[in-house]
């Protein structure tokens, strides 16, 4: 396997709204369809479908939902050589409320963490190039991932754990939002959060934008990509896709800007579909 994804797997239940309720209020929606998602998940996923050499290193209940999530990623090409169903625990689940405009909030109850066994087992008996790591985990796994033999491209993803060493990262893929909170802030712009993120150490950042595109500060480039006008129909897992692509064209070899351009171009494909994982 090229590339490495270590996190989270789940099941989507994803509702399809007019507007959000007030409180007390209720809202109706169409019926409910479990789909696969979660966030290491979905880029796997994506990575397949765009003829990357995917790997998923994660956990999932044994359950009817589990094993879905087992035979999608079977069918997409993902290898699952580390894809754990842990017996006696129920697959994890994220609620989506899905609002006309496409803008998707999320509300996650994960089960079957990663443990740091997991993770040793898995990236020694078949070591990845290229390793993506959820830097949300708990401790012990990626505690792990960093006692391993380091891979060629580490690319770290959301806002780390409390004791993560951002300075070990390759590549920090993060959005806007969740870039703040890294540094400490309210609010701030793209192009400036990637230049602070990669004057704190991080030798690449990679800070996405919705609509905006994504910025990017390396080590001898800077720059911000801008993304195609397109019709949103459901942004849930877009961010997903443009880090699945990000690897995969990272992978082959091209500079960050290129690999950026690229997976600006998936997650904006991703928007004009519904669900999580990339058409």
């Amino acid at each position: 396997m090229s590339i490495a994804f270590v996190g989270r797997a789940n099941v989507d239940l994803t509702l399809r709204i007019s507007h959000r309720p007030g409180p007390g209020r209720a809202v109706f929606a169409p019926p409910l369809i479990p789909t696969p998602g979660g966030k290491s998940l979905n880029q796997a996923y994506a990575a397949a479908r765009l003829g990357g050499d995917a790997a998923l290193i994660a956990g999932a209940g044994d359950d009817d939902w589990g094993l879905m999530l087992h035979r999608t990623l079977t069918r997409a090409g993902v290898n699952l050589d580390g894809f754990r169903i842990v017996p006696g625990v129920a697959t994890g689940a994220a609620v989506v409320e899905v609002t006309p405009d496409g803008e998707s909030y999320v509300v996650l109850a994960p089960s079957a963490d990663l443990t740091g066994d997991d993770v040793s087992r898995a990236l020694t008996a078949r070591p990845a190039p290229i390793v993506v790591a959820q830097l949300d985990l708990p401790w012990a796994p990626l505690l792990a991932l960093l006692e391993l033999p380091r891979p060629r491209i580490l690319i770290g993803n959301l806002v780390p754990h409390p004791d993560f060493d951002l300075s070990t990262l390759d590549v920090f893929v993060v959005n806007e939002y969740e870039a703040a909170a890294a540094l400490g802030v309210t609010a701030i712009a793209a192009d400036r959060a990637a230049a602070a993120l990669r004057d704190r150490g991080i030798p690449s950042v990679v800070v996405t934008a919705g609509p905006r595109g994504a910025a990017y500060a390396g080590k001898a480039e800077t720059g911000t990509v801008a993304a195609p006008r397109v019709d949103a129909v459901d942004t849930t897992g877009a961010g997903d896709a443009f880090l699945g692509a990000l690897a995969v064209h990272l992978d082959q070899g091209e500079p960050l800007a290129d690999a950026v351009i690229a997976a600006v171009r998936v997650g904006s494909r991703a928007v004009t579909q519904p669900g999580s994982l990339l058409d």
